[in-house]
């Protein structure tokens, strides 16, 4: 289950820039670059999964969801296990009273190993639902912060920066903060009530 965490926190994304005429932020404007008259920033990725309340808030509930799959599971693995396993001594024991309660009972354990099998898939599936639902609303996030960010900016491209996908970039065209502080200004997480998992999406995506 854990291959889907990783790749919640492992996404990239290409973020382009957009002149529309948007609200303008507070934030104070990163040093701009000028290469060949074109002006140019990046965003830290890694830093956006670590310092974005909204990311954050929906990689713990990722975790748990994942936590809670897993839990079932290796419950459901046990008891299939000791069911197995209560067969074979039984039957090593002579403990059926006729071969078709035996059949019976075989018959029963692989019903439930298959029940497990389909619910393991299921539990899949949920969680790549889930995690994908959190790419596209972190994208969409992000994106449209942008939009408005760079209203007043006017940036010809803003780049993501994820490991060595820029081999070097000067730090004064680093825009992450500012933009980290503005989606955390815009991000307004519903007040949670005991046992709820459910993680607002930022406001700004909203239609």
């Amino acid at each position: 289950m854990k291959k889907y965490i990783l790749s919640a926190l492992a996404i990239a994304m290409t973020l382009a820039s957009c002149n529309n005429a948007s609200p303008k932020m507070d934030e104070q404007p990163a040093s701009a670059g000028n290469a060949g008259g074109l002006k140019v920033a990046f965003v830290e990725v890694d830093s956006i999964m670590t310092q974005y309340d909204f990311a954050k808030d929906y990689s713990v509930t990722l975790q748990k969801k994942s936590n809670n799959a897993r839990n079932t599971l290796t419950q459901k693995g046990n008891q299939l296990q000791a069911a197995v396993n209560n067969f074979q001594q039984k039957l090593g024991n002579n403990g059926f009273q006729s071969r078709e309660q035996a059949a019976s009972v075989q018959a029963a354990i692989e019903r439930q190993q298959r029940d497990l099998q389909e619910l393991q898939v299921r539990l899949e599936n949920e969680l790549a639902i889930e995690t994908d639902k959190f790419n596209r609303a972190l994208r969409d996030s992000l994106n449209n912060f942008l939009k408005a960010y760079n209203a007043d900016k006017h940036y010809d491209f803003i780049l993501t920066k994820q490991g060595d996908n820029i081999l070097y970039a000067d730090k004064k065209y680093d825009i992450t903060l500012d933009v980290i502080n503005g989606l955390n200004k815009r991000y307004k997480p519903t007040a949670k009530k005991a046992g709820e998992d459910d993680v607002k999406e930022p406001e700004a995506e909203k239609k």
